[in-house]
């Protein structure tokens, strides 16, 4: 199967998971796993979520930001920098937020979130 993102409607998501300004994506959906191309723009942020019974795949492919990350059990939060190339993973379990907050540019990633 091919996922073609520039054939979807583009959908704008406003706080997205309690997130700042929006987020833009081109969003496939089979029923259980999604995948889609997302855009934050300069000040915009994903809320912090838990991945209860998913995991999530983020590959960004232009632009920079950080992603917030939390240890299951704990309340340790760590802030790192990303930027194009990199691969983020959040296993099942995990919490997480992605942020333009520094940039000047979009953030524009491929994401995957598959059940498990």
């Amino acid at each position: 199967m091919i996922i073609r993102f520039d054939e979807m409607d583009l959908s704008v998501l406003p706080q997205f998971k309690g997130g700042e300004k929006e987020l833009r994506a081109n969003m496939f959906f089979d029923g259980t796993n999604r995948a889609f191309r997302g855009t934050l723009v300069p000040g915009a942020t994903i809320g912090m979520h838990t991945h209860e019974d998913s995991c999530e795949m983020i590959f960004i492919l232009s632009g920079s930001g950080s992603i917030v990350e939390t240890t299951p059990g704990t309340d340790q939060v760590t802030v790192q920098p990303v930027s194009a190339g990199d691969c983020l993973y959040c296993p099942k379990g995990h919490s997480h937020s992605l942020q333009n907050l520094d940039g000047s540019e979009d953030l524009v990633f491929y994401a995957a979130v598959a059940m498990q």
